[in-house]
């Protein structure tokens, strides 16, 4: 336990461990920082993640919460490609950061790494605080070779630009996509008639190469009952990243159903009977986060199973009278085509071996190159 006026912070290991009220507080506000979620990271987090949980309070009563994630990449096959690039890359990564701490969640895209009740206190405060949990986690739990504060909105640059920060390098990688449902869009009927006509026929030619196929959603019982072939389309789709920070667990989207239960949605697609395809959706308050997804490669491209997917998941929103779908930053281009836009999000490294953190604005472009992409414009 920290203690600075007029607050302290306490570093949790375990859920049961949390404050009572933790949900009432900060659960509540964002799902992905909730005690139902923490307990999934807990039993069923990649092999090379640890996760801890901070919680700080003013005058003994709680008024915020944030994740840590601490990544090893000793033995972690970072870049996915067996190419000589990719090689030198993943060595390169391993020499540069052998440990990361991470305030936020390297598994989410988006500001998931912490909440605190605004009417307690203020952004300004807020920063100082992160800041102070940041060194406590550093000197309590273990120092690594890089700190890492994720996915911050734009609005939070302006508290890190002061002379506490100098030492970190700001970078920003791929945007986060998002989709804001229109208050018109009563059905997938509206949203798809709000479509050009290139992109409206795009979307129908799509939906007609399903045919035979079969979408339904899945229950704990059919997760368990399809949880092999699951992590097997998984797994098609993270091999083909070009980098990887993790793998899930081969538990983790039955651990998703069980803790989370109806917040957490898995849809399938059945041919002949076979699991074919999935994706996952995480419902945060009036948000939808779209989570993990796989595919069979070979069907992939002639029934057009991730643009289909992408359909659904607007379609979901629609139905269900959710504000906005966030995509992340993966597929920009295609996610563009059903709507979705770029909003800016950046993040702070720093390397703790003074000699190497200098050059993090050289090294770090190298491991995370920016992606070209063409944002298409679906609408009229």
């Amino acid at each position: 336990m920290a203690f600075f006026m007029p607050y302290y912070l306490k570093i949790y290991e375990t859920t049961s461990g949390l404050p009572e009220n933790w949900n009432t507080v900060i659960g509540n506000y964002n799902i992905m920082l909730s005690k139902e979620y923490f307990r999934v990271l807990k039993i069923s987090k990649p092999q090379n993640m640890e996760c801890f949980f901070v919680g700080f309070f003013q005058n003994n009563e709680l008024i915020g919460g944030a994740l840590f994630q601490y990544l090893n990449f000793i033995q972690h096959k970072t870049f996915q490609k067996n190419e000589v690039w990719c090689s030198f890359r993943s060595f390169l990564a391993r020499q540069v950061s052998k440990d990361v701490m991470i305030l936020g969640n390297n598994m989410l895209t988006g500001q998931n790494g912490f909440y605190f009740d605004s009417s307690k206190i203020t952004l300004k405060e807020v920063v100082p605080l992160l800041d102070k949990a940041v060194q406590e986690m550093q000197k309590k739990i273990r120092k690594t070779s890089l700190i890492i504060y994720k996915d911050y909105q734009s609005n939070f640059v302006k508290y890190f630009q002061d002379k506490k920060h100098e030492t970190y390098f700001r970078f920003s990688v791929q945007p986060n996509m998002m989709l804001k449902i229109r208050d018109d869009w009563k059905s997938f009927e509206d949203y798809i008639r709000d479509f050009s006509k290139k992109y409206r026929d795009r979307a129908k030619s799509a939906k007609k190469k399903l045919k035979g196929v079969e979408k339904k959603e899945l229950n704990l019982n059919d997760i368990r009952n399809h949880q092999i072939q699951m992590n097997i389309l998984y797994q098609n789709v993270a091999d083909n990243a070009p980098f990887n920070t993790f793998f899930l667990a081969e538990n983790h989207f039955e651990n998703m159903k069980e803790s989370l239960n109806g917040n957490f949605k898995v849809f399938g697609y059945f041919s002949d009977e076979k699991l074919i395809g999935f994706y996952t959706l995480i419902l945060n308050v009036k948000d939808i986060d779209t989570y993990f997804l796989g595919y069979n490669r070979e069907l992939q491209k002639p029934m057009q199973l991730y643009l289909n997917m992408l359909l659904d998941m607007v379609d979901f929103g629609i139905d269900k009278s959710f504000s906005r779908i966030i995509f992340g930053r993966t597929a920009l281009e295609i996610k563009s085509t059903v709507g979705a836009e770029p909003f800016e999000i950046f993040g702070l490294i720093k390397h703790n071996n003074f000699l190497i953190n200098p050059f993090m604005k050289n090294i770090f472009p190298s491991l995370s190159p920016a992606t070209e992409w063409i944002q298409r414009r679906p609408f009229k």
